[in-house]
């Protein structure tokens, strides 16, 4: 490791205030930040600490909407009865997400800004509708995520939560890859009245993405079945060790008809 500044502010305006600082970079659950330090991938002048942050924690269930504070860990939003309660599937993602020293200490907030191409969240941000909240603004999800590791984020821009909108029904399909436990390929399906939204995770060049076909043929039938004539191009989707393009949209397929299902299409 390197010398760096460490500031762990108290409240908000305090942590708005340190994030002006030099190269300053602000730290939630570390998961990422915290090994692209020690490689020398990432070499911040000031680590800011949210997690002492009160303002920055929690979940809000309202009668329209779910708020889950951007310091909230995974393994809350795991074990929230409430958040079981609107989006069920909200509460799977959480559950499996990495393993459970991830879960105890990667943060909502984190993977949002983060925005890594096989990660959960963004995909149910996509879904649900989300809105993300920073210091200064609300940015929907259409124009938060914009390519792979790329968002909205302004320098200086924390954000303080991430806003769903709650569906008539949701489920999470992830096809983990068995050594990081990211999503292979993820899909996030969310159903508002005859609506049908489809987010992928894990599969595209680009990073999140929803598929118009898919979300086209649901909203026409809500059934497995009509995903079938659906074509999911595999031109740029990604080319690894773990898969090909062409099976990586295969998988958005199967994952999206296994969602419809358990949604009960």
């Amino acid at each position: 490791m390197y010398d760096f500044q460490y500031v762990k502010p108290a409240n908000l305006y305090d942590a708005v205030a340190a994030m002006g600082s030099e190269d300053a970079q602000a730290l939630s659950g570390g998961q990422t930040l915290t090994p692209t330090m020690k490689q020398r991938l990432a070499q911040p002048g000031t680590l800011v600490d949210l997690t002492g942050v009160p303002e920055l924690k929690g979940i809000e269930v309202g009668p329209d909407s779910v708020t889950i504070k951007a310091a909230t860990r995974h393994v809350e939003v795991e074990r929230s009865a409430e958040l079981r309660a609107a989006i069920p599937a909200l509460v799977e993602l959480a559950s499996r997400i990495g393993d459970p020293q991830v879960r105890n200490r990667g943060t909502i907030g984190g993977s949002v800004a983060n925005n890594d191409p096989s990660a959960c969240y963004p995909a149910a941000v996509m879904a649900l509708d989300g809105v993300v909240v920073t210091n200064n603004r609300e940015i929907s999800a259409s124009d938060f995520f914009q390519g792979v590791y790329a968002t909205a984020l302004e320098e200086n821009e924390i954000v303080t939560a991430v806003r769903f909108r709650r569906p008539d029904s949701a489920s999470y399909q992830k096809f983990v890859q068995p050594a990081s436990r990211f999503a292979l390929t993820g899909v996030f399906l969310a159903k508002f009245g005859p609506e049908a939204r489809v987010a992928v995770t894990g599969a595209s060049e680009n990073g999140v993405f929803r598929h118009a076909g898919l979300e086209q043929a649901l909203s026409a039938s809500f059934t497995a079945a009509a995903a079938d004539p659906v074509a999911v191009s595999a031109d740029g989707m990604i080319q690894d060790l773990h898969g090909t393009p062409a099976y990586r949209a295969h998988l958005i397929k199967v994952m999206t008809k296994r969602a419809v299902q358990a949604c009960g299409g």
